[in-house]
This record gives structure tokens, sequence and C-alpha cells, in this order.
């Protein structure tokens, strides 16, 4: 769903530049409480995996394909505030290297894929958290319903936005009904691929997943035939795995290390993008399909990065399509993951920074 340049006029992708920019800076704010020393390292590793995921167009009806926006998967891996910011660094990566989705119309971008498909996400999971049962099937449940919607709110959003300033005359209600209709079909693939990495992240490390925290409940021994509360899990060390569980011990909830997952995360989303991305749909996505059928993109224009070496996810001078996409897809993820671990460095030591500042006297 990246809008390219030329369907919003200047005014309104002005104005959309500016929510985006207060977005971002309240996000700045809200990702210091979220981020620790134990998940910033993943929020640079979610934006790499979004990234990669992005690249694999899913075909979805009538020679159109969607892919993964990716806020919802952001919002309860490691939290909204967070969430908008990793869905930010992607797009910002995608326009400016890789010319998806307009520069002029970032803001737009960002309001619509970042923002909106985070937040709407996120009070719908939260929401169904307070009336579903305490467990894991149901965060993965309700992740599933959260992306499920976040898609085609996100078309809303658009829709909206292309009311008060697209640049081309067409009906409302047909880009309304064009819009919500195929994003609700790709609304199921979004659900489905965050269900399935939200519940694989769970099943290794649930202390990890901002969406599932409070939801673990203490640990009952039956003794002398009364249940009584099981000594506290062991918590292993920062960087190295968790210690051999020894009898008499509680289990050990974390049974990978955060180096660990976050390698494998990495070689996870360079496989995607490297090789498994050369087999993707090559149907347009619902956006380029809307805007082509209903004349949307009549005054589309050419991409300020279309020059660039990476222009439309290919390496320039590689004959090779294979091995031309799986380069560009290789450096994409790579400088994600190091651009996004790079703002969330910055945002976990300047809350460290405010933590231990001591207090002013006046």
């Amino acid at each position: 769903m990246h809008v390219p340049d030329g369907f919003i006029d200047a005014p309104t992708s002005a104005v959309t530049g500016v929510l985006a920019a207060g977005a971002i800076a309240v996000s700045l704010r809200g990702a210091r409480r979220e981020l620790d020393e134990r998940t910033a390292p993943l929020a640079g590793l979610v934006a790499a995996f979004i990234f990669a995921v992005q690249m694999l167009n899913f075909p979805v009806a009538a020679g159109t394909s969607g892919h993964l926006l990716g806020g919802a998967l952001a919002a309860i891996l490691v939290g909204p505030y967070t969430g908008v910011l990793c869905v930010s660094v992607v797009l910002l990566m995608q326009g400016v290297l890789f010319a998806d989705g307009g520069l002029t119309a970032l803001g737009v971008n960002v309001t619509d894929m970042a923002v909106v498909t985070s937040v709407v996400a996120y009070a719908v999971f939260r929401g169904l958290l307070a009336v579903l049962p305490r467990g894991r099937g149901s965060v993965t449940a309700a992740a599933f319903v959260a992306a499920l919607l976040s898609v085609p709110a996100a078309a809303v959003a658009f829709t909206l936005i292309y009311a008060v300033g697209g640049t081309t005359d067409v009906a409302l209600g047909k880009v309304a009904t064009a819009m919500i209709g195929v994003h609700v079909l790709i609304g199921i693939g979004e659900a489905v691929i965050t269900a399935l990495t939200v519940s694989a992240v769970i099943a290794v490390r649930p202390d990890l997943v901002h969406g599932a925290r409070g939801l673990q409940q203490r640990l009952k021994l039956r003794v002398n035939g009364e249940l009584v509360d099981a000594p506290a899990p062991r918590t292993p060390a920062p960087e190295a795995d968790p210690a051999p569980a020894r009898a008499g011990d509680a289990p050990v909830a974390a049974r990978t290390s955060r180096r660990t997952l976050w390698l494998t995360g990495l070689a996870a989303s360079l496989v995607l993008a490297g090789v498994v991305s050369f087999y993707a749909s090559a149907n347009p996505d619902g956006l380029e399909k809307v805007a082509h059928d209903q004349g949307i993109d009549a005054k589309a224009r050419e991409h300020t990065s279309a020059g660039s070496p990476l222009a439309d996810y290919g390496v320039r001078d590689v004959e090779d399509a294979r091995l031309s996409g799986g380069l560009a897809g290789v450096i994409g993820v790579g400088v994600t993951v190091v651009a996004g671990s790079a703002v969330f460095w910055a945002v976990r030591r300047r809350r460290e920074s405010e933590v231990c500042a001591p207090d002013t006297v006046l």
C-alpha cells in the first residue's frame, strides 16, 4: 500500500507530513518506556523482518497481490510506540533506497501504514485480551484479529486522505469500495503472518513479547495435598543460554537466549529477502490494482529515487534477475537492521540518561 508521488496533492501531503512527524515525536517519547536492554535489540530485528516479509507479495484474487504492512506485528511484539517507529524506519529505507513509496508521500505512508495500523491493531489486541482467558493461545488469537482489522483500517485511512487531497476526479464511493474490498482479503494474509510470528516468539521467549506481558501465571506445586506457589523462575544471563535445570528447580521460562533469537531472526529475514522473495507474486498489490482500475494513478509521477542503484528491489548492472533481487533484499535487510538498531539504541540510551540523571535542585 505504498502511495507513490502524485496520488495526493502537495498541501495534503504536507499536512500528513506534519502529522507523521508529530506521531514519530510522540512515539520516540513513548518508546523510552517500552524499550530496555532486552527489547531494544529485538526492535531493530523486527524492523528488518518487516522489510523482508514486505518483499513477499502473496496472490489475493483477480490478478491482485498483497504484502504485510507490519504495524500489528510490530506493536504486539515491541509495543505500539516502538511499532510505529519500526514501520517508519522500513518506509524510509524503502522510499530512499528502493524507490518504493513516494518521498513527497512519505508522510501519507507513515500516517497510513505505520500510525493507523499500529494504533488500530494494538487497541483491538488489548481489547480482546481484556475479555479472553489468560494464556498464550489468547495472545495469538488476539494478534490474528488485530492484524486482520488493521489492514482495512489502513485502506479506510487512505480513502479519507484521498477524499481530501486526491489529484484525480474519481468517485469516492468507488475508491472506498475497491480499497476496502481488496484489503479485507489482504488482511487475512496479514493476520496469518502476524499470528504465526507472534506464536513462534512466544514459544521460545514469551518474556520478550510486549503484548504478552502480565499474562503469565505463577506456577503451582502440590505439597502435602495443597497447591502452593512455586519459586520464581531463574532468569538467564543477558547474553547467555539459560542454565540447564536442576532437580527441584522451577522451570526456566526463557528457553532461548536473546542472542540466539536475534541471530535466528536475522537469518530468517535474510533468507526471506534474499531467496524466497524471488518466488513472490508479480501481480500489482491492492493499491496499485485499485489505482489502475479506477484511474487514481493518472497523475502519478516518477519516483525521485528512480535512479537509485537499488531501485525496484534490484541491483543495477547485475543482469541475473534472481541474483539482483536477492542481493537487493539482503542489502535492504542489513541497512534496515542497522538503521533500526541505531534508532532504538539511541532511544534506550536517552531513557537510561533520564533515569540516572541527578535531580535538579532549584
